[in-house]
């Protein structure tokens, strides 16, 4: 622990990481997502799903299965289904304090837009932390696990790979930031696709409650 308290810079997933996956906030966006794959192709909710999933598998996201396949815009898609109900979601000011408490920078990589990683930050009570987001957008609709979005991160933050710290809740999509040098940590969810990968050696730490491991970081100074 006495390690991590030395990082230059920590990154964080935000979906089912930043806040906790059984408040199945992620539901709503899953819902809104396959409504809008049925109306772009035609198709009924059940068959929307299976195409929404297989692309998901296929290709790292949904969007990026679409926008491969059938040339989908990407911009209103996400617009779309990031237009979801926050309130499931509590305020987190344990986790600000923990967030607080951490030295080095802080940003957000998701697979997401930037106004969702904005809004659900607010929420929690923990946007001030973060020095920027790196979004869909950002990577060129190159979805984590692609290792090119997180070449692109580094040089675009100017982080040191070496000394920075990578927070994930699906295990596969820290590959790439081990090989880059970074520690990661795994925060589990129960997810049978966030476990992938989770038995390999990128995975350097792992944990059940984000902010109780942050505050034993934390307090491992004291």
């Amino acid at each position: 622990m006495q390690a991590l308290r030395k990082a230059e810079a920590w990154v964080f997933d935000l979906d089912n990481t930043l806040y906790p996956a059984s408040c199945n906030l992620f539901a709503a966006i899953d819902e809104r997502m396959r409504g809008y794959v049925a109306a772009f192709l035609g198709l009924d909710l059940d068959a929307a799903f299976a195409v929404q999933k297989q692309y998901f598998r296929e290709y790292g996201t949904s969007l990026r299965g679409l926008m491969h396949r059938h040339g989908m815009e990407p911009e209103p898609f996400l617009e779309h289904v990031h237009d979801i109900d926050l309130t499931v979601l509590d305020p987190a000011p344990a986790l600000d304090q923990a967030l607080a408490a951490l030295p080095g920078r802080k940003f957000v990589f998701t697979n997401a837009s930037s106004r969702h990683a904005e809004r659900v930050t607010a929420r929690l009570g923990i946007d001030h932390h973060f020095e920027g987001v790196f979004d869909i957008a950002a990577a060129r609709y190159a979805p984590k696990p692609e290792p090119a979005p997180y070449g692109t991160l580094v040089r675009h933050f100017g982080v040191n790979a070496g000394a920075a710290v990578m927070v994930e809740d699906m295990a596969r999509n820290l590959a790439p930031a081990a090989a880059l040098g970074m520690t990661t940590v795994w925060v589990r969810t129960g997810s049978e696709v966030g476990r992938e990968g989770s038995d390999e050696g990128h995975v350097h730490h792992v944990c059940d409650d984000l902010t109780v491991w942050l505050q034993q970081v934390v307090g491992s100074a004291a």
